[in-house]
């Protein structure tokens, strides 16, 4: 096979609609019950460990102010001092709920799959090879925890499958809806790219012999376990640079205010408890008005925030039953440039489906299609069915059946002869009066000379247009009391192109990435069905090796690079791919290399991934970007409150007019941890994502969450300033 360059084609000109191109349909992330806020309160508070807790230096550092607080609180009482010591625990509370709430929104899935990963015994085959006889090897009861790397097991009707491996011998129908949820039984044999079985999973008929490659504890159940629990989430590198971001801020922040008091000790400024006027009017600077200020001026927003999107944005995969072996591929997956997608299945429905009859000269179609639909009622291949469907459909033809034509003997359709057909006469039989055939143009055509006839120019011509088009022809001819045979007319198979899917690859086109449609066909045939669902670029007469190659020159161009595969001729491409998206049909090898896999195996689900992570990273933009512009209007809160009575003319930056300086600090405090809780559903559910361009993106975040982050602390600190001045102590 030939290798054909990457080819342009046309991008199409019909503009997106709703639908299945409207992205909000297919990656909302629905609302959160208040009632999984409760559930996971236990959990928060296990998490105030300062063990747990140093993974996020920006909560760690909360926390050590809030024991600070409460010490002081303990020592010199007052309801200023409880006030401010409750909120800052549960500012670090808060932000263990939305840790929490991530990670317990796997658990009820992980509760599921622990009753797929039951005690199993399984029978192993000692000495087994392929046309081994029986007598030959032995067959031995053990525990599925004892299976080792290897090891042949048979697995007969009704029995669960102990362990993850390839089916080498048989086939059967299985039931996997311990890990997909989806009812419906698959098909797994041997010998192809549907060998792969998951342990836990249920044979339903027939039996199966299959060799574990699974080792000890390691299984994909155990790994699914572990990932929608979130026990092995490790963070992403874009994670880890906005980590360090923070965790700079922090010490930048946390040395400032510092300073503060060896300032006030240096101005000979009196060391005592703050007065009602200012936390700094000559007296000094108290140790929980510092403390305040710290926690106010760090991120404390999305530093409370950061790792429960992350958690969130696998979860979101995981619901639609796509597990990401690393956070590091979802992120991945919102930076991919180019999206490499197989044909068949994907982009279009995978099978060819007739679409047109196209009789010869003096052959009405409507002839054609009644001689077509007879012919093809012994082709039960999805071509031959969709054959009848068309004649039903377009020329109201009664769906016939093959038994009960009358006087008829049907010819099926087989690989070597290609073509289908029927004889129908008097009395049936191959005698009959008229003989019927329908299939590839060159085997029916020689059916027609063998016959007495010739071939028609006009055919030929039908025949090369359809192929010209990038369709496929099949030729209907008749035979009629023994007369020479002729040509009736050309049935036009096509590719069809799943609807919806020049609208999405519009979408990925405003997202700035481009995709790229591999296929086998030849270049003629791929430029057509390119050109039709609206693809970048075509990759034709694709061989692994073509893929490989592909990837590899994307990549060197800066470029991130995901794809599909579910075959053992997919795993190199898998593996070099930035996002390699396995599905759970195919073989071990296919899921060893990708670093997700689709459980429902469907190959258009790689355009929903790529979304699902441009939505985590929005998410985490937007609320980064929330979390450095509500700091503003702490600034105007806290810094009148601590300096205004050394400084006067500081009490103009007072512009919310706040009652009092204890009074701001107070509403400070509690609005940045009122903030964190009332975000939590959005870091969880993830901001709306919309196809578009990085600066449309950019101009939106600064907009609604920048311009929002400034304005919504104002109102805020001033309506929690109106409400606490009423308590005694706070004046």
């Amino acid at each position: 096979m030939t290798t054909t360059p990457l080819a342009p084609a046309s991008s199409g000109g019909r503009p997106p609609s709703g639908g299945s191109g409207d992205p909000s349909s297919r990656i909302g992330g629905g609302l959160l019950d208040p009632k999984q806020m409760l559930r996971s309160l236990p959990d928060a508070v296990r998490k105030l460990n300062p063990g747990t807790l140093w993974r996020n230096p920006v909560m760690l550092i909360v926390e050590v102010g809030a024991l600070f607080t409460t010490v002081l609180a303990i020592a010199d009482p007052t309801v200023f001092a409880w006030l401010i010591t409750v909120w800052l625990w549960l500012t670090v509370l808060f932000a263990n709920v939305a840790e929490a709430v991530a990670e317990g929104r796997g658990k009820a899935q992980a509760a599921t799959l622990r009753q797929a990963k039951k005690d199993t015994v399984a029978t192993r085959l000692v000495g087994w090879s392929p046309n081994t006889p029986a007598s030959r090897f032995k067959e031995e009861a053990v525990a599925a925890t004892e299976l080792r790397l290897g090891d042949i097991v048979l697995v007969d009707a009704g029995q669960i499958i102990p362990g993850d491996g390839d089916v080498v011998e048989g086939i059967a129908s299985v039931d996997e809806s311990a890990i997909t949820g989806e009812s419906a039984p698959v098909i797994r044999e041997s010998g192809g790219d549907r060998s792969a079985v998951t342990g836990g999973t249920k044979v339903l008929s027939d039996r199966i012999i299959v060799k574990i490659t699974q080792k000890p504890g390691e299984s994909f159940i155990d790994r699914m376990i572990a990932l929608v629990e979130g026990a092995n989430r490790q963070k992403t590198p874009n994670e880890i640079a906005l980590n360090i971001l923070l965790s700079a801020l922090t010490i930048i922040f946390l040395l400032s205010v510092v300073t503060l008091q060896p300032l006030a000790i240096f101005s000979k400024a009196f060391q005592g408890a703050a007065p009602d006027t200012a936390a700094v009017d000559g007296n000094g600077v108290t140790g929980i008005v510092l403390v305040s200020l710290l926690v106010c001026l760090i991120p404390t927003t999305i530093g409370a925030l950061l790792s429960a999107i992350g958690i969130a944005g696998m979860d979101r995969l995981v619901q639609r039953n796509v597990l990401a072996m690393s956070g590091r591929a979802v992120e991945a997956a919102g930076d991919v440039d180019t999206l490499l997608l197989d044909k068949t299945g994907t982009i279009t429905l995978g099978n060819r489906q007739a679409s047109e009859f196209l009789p010869v000269e003096g052959v009405s179609s409507a002839e054609v299609a009644d001689a077509a639909q007879l012919s093809s009622l012994a082709d039960e291949t999805p071509e031959g069915r969709s054959v009848v469907i068309l004649a039903k459909n377009e020329y109201g033809l009664r769906e016939r059946e093959a038994g009960v034509v009358p006087h008829a003997t049907f010819v099926p359709f087989t690989a070597q002869t290609r073509m289908s057909g029927v004889d129908l006469g008097a009395e049936g039989g191959a005698d009959g009066v008229r003989q019927i055939r329908k299939g590839a143009a060159a085997a029916v055509m020689k059916w027609v000379r063998e016959n007495g006839g010739h071939p028609t120019e006009q055919v030929g011509d039908i025949v090369d247009g359809i192929s010209g088009s990038g369709g496929t022809p099949l030729v209907v001819a008749e035979r009629v009391d023994g007369q020479p045979a002729r040509a009736l007319g050309v049935i036009h198979l096509k590719d069809v192109v799943k609807s919806g899917m020049r609208e999405r690859f519009d979408e990925m086109r405003r997202m700035g990435i481009r995709t790229v449609m591999i296929t086998g066909d030849n270049p003629r045939t791929a430029k057509a069905i390119a050109d039709e669902a609206g693809v970048d670029d075509f990759l034709a007469e694709a061989t692994p090796e073509d893929k490989l190659a592909l990837i590899k020159r994307e990549q060197e161009g800066g470029r991130l690079v995901a794809m599909t595969g579910d075959g053992t001729n997919d795993a190199p491409a898998l593996a070099q791919a930035d996002v390699g998206v396995a599905m759970n049909t195919g073989t071990s090898a296919a899921k060893e290399a990708g670093n997700m896999v689709d459980l429902d195996s469907d190959p258009t689900k790689l355009i929903e991934i790529v979304e699902i992570g441009k939505q985590l990273l929005i998410t985490r933009g937007a609320l980064t970007t929330f979390s450095i512009a509500n700091d503003i209007a702490k600034y105007f809160a806290i810094i009148p409150a601590m300096f205004a009575g050394i400084y006067p003319a500081l009490d103009t930056l007072n512009i919310m007019r706040l009652s009092s300086p204890t009074s701001a600090i107070l509403s400070a405090v509690i609005f940045n941890a009122i903030v964190i809780i009332a975000l939590v559903p959005l870091a969880l559910r993830g901001v709306r994502y919309r196809p578009s361009s990085a600066s449309a993106l950019l101009a939106r975040n600064l907009w609604l969450y920048g311009l929002g982050g400034i304005v919504a602390p104002f109102i805020g600190i001033k309506i929690i300033d109106l409400i606490i001045q009423f308590i005694p102590g706070i004046s």
